[in-house]
């Protein structure tokens, strides 16, 4: 309505500022002009023109009639919109008194709807009652007519089933027992034999030898510097041991995979580049352990990727980029990391195990291996590393436990040693120089034989144990606590053994009579 009223005042206003119609001038009044504006001759008397009145009152009588016609079509158009919008208001409250209607009817139905369910709850709780007395009341009658109670008949019956059924069940229990012991060994090699075709891997044993070839002994003698200031310097930042006594090669010796790996490739550079003094030497050995390190964090990363393994703390993930320089008898650590968790992953899949505690404990089972900065063989490492990040203890046992150093706690343990066992004993997996290994196990006696008082010594476990059997007579029991100490660090310093040496002193005796 607002609208309307402001349209028509709008129409008001420009009627009222239409422009007057200009009067119309005739010929004569002009010709009169032009002779008003001639000079006027000497004596003669010019005529007098009167100008015609504009008649302002017709032209405002005028407006006001068209204004009148305006407002009248204004108020014809405000009555149209009016009505239009009164019936509007009574479709609207038609439609909402109709909905209303609609509503309360199924208001009515719902009700009555609950009514009925109620009715039906009660209906049918008075006959679960009447059921409930006239079972009571047969059961009644049929105590009363057997001379038994309820819980009599029950144990009755039950009596005279196990008797019937006893034989049976016994010859049923010892099929089940024969089948089952005909089925066990087939259906496990069949487990083994499929998880070692999925741990099955391209692979070819590499050697733990970092040799750098030259072609040009004058290398050497720039490698050694002035008074030897370059090969100490080298030596000295890398940590490892440099012979340039065999022609034509450079050999590098360290414990440490990774120090070795820096050196090589430290060494490499230096040659290539020719500038080989103190100052170059330590500038490229920052530079590679950087480039070094990155790629272990990316091995590491590939490694458990690989394996289905994600959200691992970074300094483990790390770590086991380490494996990529660490060799295990020929095996590469990678190679072999990755095969066991193969392997492990189908057995527990097969066996129904939780085959993400299998996953870890084998990835992580020897972790322990390139831990250099503490003293300790690398299952003991291993399992305080394991601990100091959080790790879930079923995955500590794993590692804890495979190699059968502590009794095993669950099934997930024993597969991390299957597994383990199997990629490590399978053929082409390892190598070793059997020469050196007898070698290794007969010094390992033949220190032990060397003290006072010792009898016999066994070297067992791949040289990772040594037994010795001492004289009960010479040797007391004090003794021996000081015999094992010293058979120990004279191991340590003459044998090179793999991981750590365990050394058993046994003193026993024995009184032993025969009666004739």
């Amino acid at each position: 309505m607002l609208d309307v009223l402001k349209t028509l005042s709008a129409l008001v206003k420009q009627k009222h500022q239409q422009p007057i119609p200009a009067q119309t001038v005739r010929p004569t009044q002009v010709a009169a002009q032009k002779e008003d504006n001639k000079p006027a001759k000497k004596g003669k008397k010019q005529p007098q023109i009167v100008e015609p009145s504009v008649d302002f009152e017709a032209q405002r009588k005028l407006a006001e009639a068209q204004g009148r016609e305006i407002v009248l079509e204004a108020k014809d158009e405000a009555l149209r919109i009016r009505r239009e919008a009164e019936l509007e208001t009574r479709r609207l409250e038609e439609d909402v008194r109709a909905r209303e209607i609609a509503a309360d009817r199924k208001d009515a139905a719902l009700v009555d709807r609950e009514k009925r369910i109620l009715d039906s709850e009660d209906a049918n709780l008075k006959k679960r009652e009447e059921i409930e007395a006239l079972r009571k009341e047969t059961l009644t009658k049929l105590e009363k007519v057997a001379h038994l109670t309820r819980d009599e008949a029950k144990d009755l019956i039950l009596t005279e089933l196990r008797s019937e059924l006893a034989e049976d069940v016994a010859k049923e229990i010892k099929e089940a027992e024969a089948k089952a012991k005909e089925e066990a060994e087939a259906k496990s090699r069949e487990i083994l034999v499929d998880a070692m075709r999925h741990g099955a891997t391209d692979y070819v044993s590499e050697y733990t030898v970092s040799v750098i070839k030259v072609t040009d002994e004058e290398v050497k003698g720039r490698i050694i510097g002035k008074e030897g200031r370059n090969i100490r310097a080298f030596e000295t930042a890398t940590g490892v041991d440099v012979d340039l006594d065999e022609e034509g090669v450079i050999r590098l010796s360290s414990f440490d995979p990774v120090r070795r790996e820096i050196a090589r490739v430290t060494l490499e550079r230096l040659l290539r580049d020719g500038r080989v003094q103190p100052g170059r030497i330590e500038e490229l050995i920052e530079q590679v352990k950087k480039e070094i390190d990155r790629i272990m964090f990316e091995e590491g990363q590939k490694l458990c990727h690989a394996v289905g393994v994600y959200n691992l703390p970074p300094p483990l993930v790390a770590l086991l980029g380490r494996f990529k320089y660490r060799y295990s008898y020929g095996q590469n650590m990678i190679a072999h990391t990755m095969e066991e968790t193969k392997i492990g992953i189908a057995i527990a899949q097969e066996i129904g195990a939780d085959v993400n505690v299998v996953r870890l404990g084998c990835l992580l089972h020897d972790i322990g291996k390139i831990v250099t900065e503490k003293e300790g063989n690398h299952i003991t490492l291993g399992v305080e590393l394991c601990k100091k990040y959080g790790l879930p203890q079923k995955v500590i046992d794993c590692v804890a436990q495979h190699h059968e150093d502590t009794p095993f706690t669950s099934s997930e343990s024993m597969i991390v040693y299957i597994a383990d066992a199997i990629s490590g004993s399978r053929p082409g997996a390892r190598y070793e120089n059997y020469d050196e290994y007898v070698k290794r196990l007969k010094d390992l006696e033949d220190i032990a034989r060397s003290h006072k008082g010792v009898t016999e010594s066994f070297a067992f476990q791949a040289g990772r144990e040594i037994r010795v059997i001492v004289d009960p007579g010479q040797v007391d029991d004090a003794t021996a606590v000081v015999m094992a100490k010293e058979i120990r660090d004279e191991i340590a310093k003459k044998v090179i053994v793999p991981g750590s040496v365990k050394v058993t002193v046994i003193r026993e005796l024995r009184a032993t009579e025969v009666v004739k």
